[in-house]
């Protein structure tokens, strides 16, 4: 097996052909996993099926080794722990079943220029909901693909051509079948309002208004207030093609439900956004303070310097005395 160095460690069987390399296996032992860009010169083209599957039979094909020098055991090669994947930009196709099984798989980062989906690509992924796509030029139908092919609560990022960055969530749904034994057949029923956010995309594009014309509909659904807030937040924390009467539903939401996003972004840790927040949509004091215990609980001083400065200036003014001497 022929050994190369690189940035992250990857034992890799793979098939050279014109236009570029087929991964046909991959295996890492790192957490946070990059996929080689080029690899003998050529561009990463193509994942083949069961590529990065724990649970898939070795193939036939060359076998490369490229490591960053991390002596770890031969059995956590498995891409059993792997949380973050990278996939070349260069990738055109991903085979069936192409991480099927990565259970502890829970973001994903890739170009927009994926032409060819296999079956079952992403089956028993359970974990992964956050996404990182990069456009490439016209947008492709990746988004498309992966809101219709998971039905939980998806967050993605999207960076344009441009360099601009805006940020959707996907609301949770649930399909589900139910037996019916009187009449011999199952009966097909939708739970969840995230349905229509799922299946928003005209032939496989996103239209931005379309997505913000579903709030009222959503929210007039049983639906999961924490998933309403960090919606209404990401579409006016990057407001890309946000029309005014949109803007206004999301700040009255967001205003109505800032003690929430309070709390919400003082447990991510971040503090842009908690900055934010407080500029665009301050909670009330009571809320303030149940954000600073939560800071303290949690350690996180920067954010809570944000807060109490908040506080600060929202502390009703004493009154103007004079002293006549």
């Amino acid at each position: 097996m022929e050994t190369i160095p690189g940035s992250g460690n990857w034992r890799l069987t793979l098939r050279r052909e014109a236009e570029g390399v087929t991964i046909l296996r991959a295996a890492t032992c790192d957490r946070r996993a990059v996929l080689p860009e080029t690899l003998f010169g050529l561009p990463v083209t193509a994942l083949g099926d069961h590529a990065l599957s724990p649970t898939a039979a070795p193939a036939a094909g060359e076998e490369l080794l490229v490591t960053c020098g991390a002596g770890t055991a031969p059995e956590t090669w498995t891409n059993r722990d792997m949380e973050d994947l990278t996939l070349p930009p260069a990738l055109r196709r991903m085979g069936d079943y192409a991480l099927m099984n990565c259970g502890a798989l829970r973001a994903l980062r890739l170009h927009d220029g994926i032409r060819q989906w296999g079956g079952a690509v992403l089956m028993n992924c359970r974990s992964l909901n956050t996404f990182r796509l990069t456009r490439v030029g016209e947008q492709g139908d990746a988004l498309a693909w992966l809101a219709d092919e998971l039905p939980w609560e998806l967050d993605v990022t999207v960076e344009e051509t441009d360099g601009s960055v805006f940020r959707l969530i996907f609301p949770e749904y649930q399909e589900v079948y139910e037996e019916n034994c009187p009449a011999h057949h199952f009966d097909y029923n939708i739970f969840g309002a995230g349905y229509p956010y799922h299946h928003s995309f005209r032939r496989k594009k996103l239209d931005l208004r379309t997505y913000d014309e579903l709030w009222p509909g959503f929210l007039g659904m049983e639906h999961d207030e924490g998933c309403a807030v960090r919606l209404a937040f990401w579409r006016l924390r990057y407001p890309a093609e946000l029309t005014d009467r949109a803007e206004g539903q999301y700040l009255r939401y967001l205003r109505a439900h800032a003690g929430e996003a309070a709390a919400w972004l003082v447990g991510e840790w971040d503090l842009p956004g908690l900055a934010f927040l407080l500029e665009t949509a301050p909670p009330d004091r009571a809320a303030l303070s149940a954000a600073c215990d939560l800071a303290r609980e949690t350690g996180a001083a920067g954010a809570l310097a944000l807060l109490l400065e908040q506080q600060r200036d929202a502390a009703p003014q004493g009154l103007d005395k004079t002293f006549d001497l």
